[in-house]
Parts: structure tokens; C-alpha cells; sequence
């Protein structure tokens, strides 16, 4: 098990760098997280719904998404609540107080029987923890971190940040702060992100070896290759990046950083694509009106980033931007944001109630309980690509842009366009992901602009990339020998 002296250490990285090397090796690897909290989720087969870090790792482990990878998912809906998935499926709708003083612990006999249907078909499963494994305000009913560790005795890795400075103390003090039997579990620790030549932390590796009692199982440099591919967790747009610049770029795309942002990998090939600057454009700041277009990405509650927006001015910026012509998209909650109302009477996805929306697309949203989790395939209406993606969303939306639906999808169609061509919505989270449709809408803002970028082979070349960093600069044998077959109680 892979735990962190905090959030954003490189724990899903790692673990997945680590699921590439064992899959190049030959071994049969899966990975495993028991907690996972984030709006940014992937579609299983099965119709479930897990973390997208760990559809990731599935892939560098050769793997399909499986909900046994994920069986908790929480995905904050407001400041105070969660939505609690288990097994990839709604459970219910909890305060934080609720989550952590009734139901977590609750929850761990799903956990344990996840991990034990991997165990029966893997050789190889690595975990990957939540947080900080010093977070002793929480160890009561922990199933993420240690409490999960203890159950099932699986050894620990214990991975520090040094590019955010203080390793030394968050390791150390990781042992000091934890109980005993908890410090036992831990088997060795990972210094990640260090920049420059690792031999001049020598005698910090020996300092923590000797203050802890664990080896070092190698420091990691930074790697490019950990940042390119997809990020699971909104701390990466919060610390500032891709805002957008001066920078003269063939297209700009701008997209507003919503509270309760779902998804927001959607964006990677677009970001990716040589021709093209995407800025997030953080609270705080006015969505520009010199871009060449507008992404309104997923969100958890549209609801609530419909006040948000609002909030922001957002809503202004919007309207302004497509009545002089901008181009504007919305992607799942995006697309309900653009329309004329979105009413949720039973508070399916926020605070109970009807608002009117940006009035853009001339349709209204209907939240309902029943959850669409799906993967599918389609075509674009208009270009006449082949599209696939997922969908994760509640709620249904009619109205008369329907009728001009900017996808066919399986057996339904799906989104709308406007009158003008101008605006347009869809449910299908994975959109610019496809490279002909992705080249397609490009070119009908600026012809010519795209370049061929080929995603998924780029992901793959990211995560061989990856796996390569971290075969060179980890001890990969020992780690792999730390493995333990886990005790069932």
C-alpha cells in the first residue's frame, strides 16, 4: 500500500507508474484504492463509477475500469456534503459529520470484499491511500489509510513531496505523530519530485532512515510525464495551472473554474494540442472576451455552480461573449448550465428548487434520483465522426434545441445547438478525446488550426514514460518483494 504525507504527494502517479512496470514484467496487477474523494470519475463497463485516478491506473495495468478498483467514491456536492458511491453505484447524499461519525466505518466490510475478489485474481495489487496517513484526527473508523492497512496487514510505502519543502519533518513526523502499531506497518518510504541532481539528498535519505527505521526505496525527480497525464484532483487547477497568457497562440479557449468542477480531464486534449492555449480562469477573474471559445465543463451541482457563476459575474461574461458571436459549449452539467431553467425539487443534486439558467439554448433540465452511468458509442451529427465517452449525470433535459441534437449516441440522441450553430451542449464526458472530432470542431473556429495530435497513443507513450522514470530512479524489485498476501478477518 502506497500512503502520503498529504494530498498531491504523487500517490496516484506512482501507483500507476508501478502498474505499467508490473504489466511490462509479466505480473497480473490491479490497482486498489479503498476511499477515494473526487468529482472527477470514469464510466466501468458494468455501469458503475470509479476515480479517475484509478481508471488510469487500470489502463497502465492493461485493465478495463472495474467499480472492485474504487469501491467508495465520495464526490463533494457543496461545501458540506458528499455524495457517498459505493460500489459504483448512489448510496446517499451525507454531511461530513454523518460520513465520518456513522456510515464510514460501515462501509469497510464493501471495501474488504473488494479487495479480496482482487486478491483472488490478481498476483499483484497495489493500494493506493488517501490524504495524509498522519491525519490521527481521523484514524477512528479509517478505512482509506491505516485503518485499512491494519485490516488486512498489507505493508505500507510511505511517499514524501519534496518539492513542497519540509520532507524530512513529514516523514519523520508522519512516525512521530502515528500510533505505534500503525508506524509498524510502514516498510520503507519514497522521497518524490526532486528537482536537480538526487545525490545532494543523500543525507536527508539517511536522516529519515535514521530517525524512522525504514529504508528508502529511491527518490523520484521530477518527472514531465506524471503532470501530462490525466489529474484527478482540482488542487492541480487551484495551484494556478494553465491560466491562460499573453502568449500568442492560433486558438484560445477558455474555460471558468467552477466550485464543484467535475471532469475537468475532459479539457487534456484540447490543453494538449500545439496550437491551442485552454486557460482555466480561476474565481476572482473575468472570463476574457478575446478568446475563441468558451467550455463550460461538468460540475457535480449545477445547481449550486449556477449560483456560483452567477456569483462570479460569469454569467454576464457568458451572455456578452455569445451575443457577439463567440462560440460557446457546455459538457453534463455545462450543457444544463447553458439552457433556459434547471429545476430539482427533491435536491437530487444540490439545495431544493428551480433557477433559471444562461438562457442560451432554448432547453430545461429535470433533475431526477436515477443516475445515467454508461459508456457509449456514437456520431457526430454534424461532422459525422465516430465518437465514444461516457456519461455520469442526473437529470434530463428537453426543450425545442433538442430537436437539432448535437450527437446520436447508442440508441438516443443527445445535446442541442442552437439556431446559430454557435451554441451547443452534450452530456458525453470524453468528447475531445476523439481525434477527428476534436480536429473537426477545431477547424470550424479557425481552418487549418488542427494538428493531427493523436491522444490516446500520447497517454501511452506518458505512462511508458512514467514507468521508465521510476524503473531508473526506484528500487522496483524490493518494493515489489515488500508484497505480502493480505489476512482476511
Amino acid at each position: 500500500m502506497f500512503q502520503g504525507t498529504g494530498s498531491d504527494v504523487g500517490k496516484s502517479t506512482i501507483v500507476a507508474g508501478l502498474c505499467r512496470i508490473a504489466k511490462r514484467r509479466g505480473i497480473n496487477v490491479a490497482p486498489f484504492k479503498p476511499q477515494n474523494m473526487s468529482n472527477n470519475a470514469a464510466a466501468c463497463a458494468d455501469g458503475g463509477e470509479i476515480g479517475r485516478a484509478q481508471a488510469l491506473q487500470a489502463r497502465a495495468a492493461g485493465l478495463e475500469a472495474c467499480v472492485d478498483f474504487n469501491p467508495v467514491l465520495l464526490k463533494p456536492q457543496s461545501d458540506k456534503t458528499a455524495q457517498v458511491v459505493l460500489h459504483g453505484k448512489a448510496l446517499d447524499t451525507l454531511s461530513a459529520s454523518e460520513y465520518m461519525n456513522d456510515k464510514r466505518q460501515h462501509l469497510m466490510d464493501g471495501v474488504v470484499s473488494s479487495f479480496k475478489t482482487l486478491c483472488n485474481e490478481y498476483e499483484l495489487v497495489l493500494v493506493e491511500g488517501a490524504g495524509s496517513a498522519a491525519e490521527i484526527n481521523l484514524r477512528e473508523r479509517d478505512i482509506a489509510n491505516m485503518g485499512f492497512a491494519r485490516r488486512v496487514g498489507a505493508p505500507v510505502c510511505l511517499i514524501g513531496d519534496i518539492d513542497r519543502g519540509g520532507v524530512i519533518a513529514a516523514v519523520v513526523g508522519t512516525k512521530t505523530v502515528i500510533e505505534p502499531a500503525d508506524a509498524r506497518m510502514i516498510s520503507s518510504f519514497i522521497i518524490n519530485r526532486f528537482r536537480g541532481d538526487p545525490r545532494l539528498f543523500d543525507d536527508g535519505v539517511v536522516a529519515i532512515e535514521e530517525n524512522t527505521g525504514w529504508p528508502c526505496r529511491g527518490v523520484v525527480p521530477w518527472l514531465g510525464s506524471a503532470m501530462k497525464l490525466p489529474q484527478e484532483d482540482a488542487v492541480v487547477l487551484q495551484q494556478g495551472h494553465d491560466t491562460l497568457s499573453k502568449t500568442e497562440y492560433r486558438i484560445k479557449l477558455a474555460v471558468p473554474m467552477l466550485s464543484r468542477i467535475a471532469n475537468f480531464d475532459d479539457m487534456d486534449p484540447l490543453r494538449l494540442e500545439p496550437n491551442v492555449e485552454l486557460g482555466f480562469v480561476p474565481p476572482g477573474q473575468i472570463i476574457p472576451q478575446d478568446v475563441d471559445a468558451i467550455i463550460i465543463p461538468g460540475t457535480k451541482s449545477a445547481m449550486g455552480d449556477l449560483a456560483f457563476l452567477r456569483s462570479q459575474g460569469w454569467d454576464h461574461d457568458i451572455i456578452a461573449f455569445a451575443r457577439n458571436g463567440g462560440r460557446v459549449i457546455g459538457v453534463c452539467g455545462g450543457y444544463q448550465l447553458l439552457g433556459q431553467w434547471i429545476h430539482d425539487p427533491d435536491g437530487v443534486d444540490g439545495e431544493p428548487g428551480s433557477a433559471p439558467a444562461l438562457g442560451l439554448l432554448n432547453v430545461s433540465t429535470h433533475m431526477h434520483a436515477e443516475k445515467q452511468t454508461r459508456k457509449v458509442d456514437g456520431r457526430c451529427v454534424r461532422s459525422q465522426t465516430h465518437l465514444s465517452g461516457y456519461e455520469i449525470h442526473v437529470g434530463h433535459t428537453t426543450g425545442v434545441d433538442t430537436q437539432h441534437p448535437m450527437l446520436m449516441l447508442d440508441d438516443h440522441a443527445d445535446g442541442a445547438i442552437s439556431n446559430d450553430g454557435k451554441i451547443e451542449g452534450t452530456y458525453l464526458h470524453g468528447l475531445f478525446a476523439n481525434d477527428e472530432f476534436r480536429s473537426y470542431w477545431l477547424n470550424t473556429i479557425k481552418q487549418g488550426v488542427s494538428s493531427g495530435f493523436n491522444y490516446e497513443a500520447f497517454v501511452e507513450q506518458e505512462l511508458d514514460a512514467l514507468a521508465d522514470g521510476l524503473e531508473k530512479s526506484l528500487d522496483v524489485d524490493a518494493l515489489f518483494a515488500d508484497a505480502v498476501l493480505p489476512v482476511f478477518s
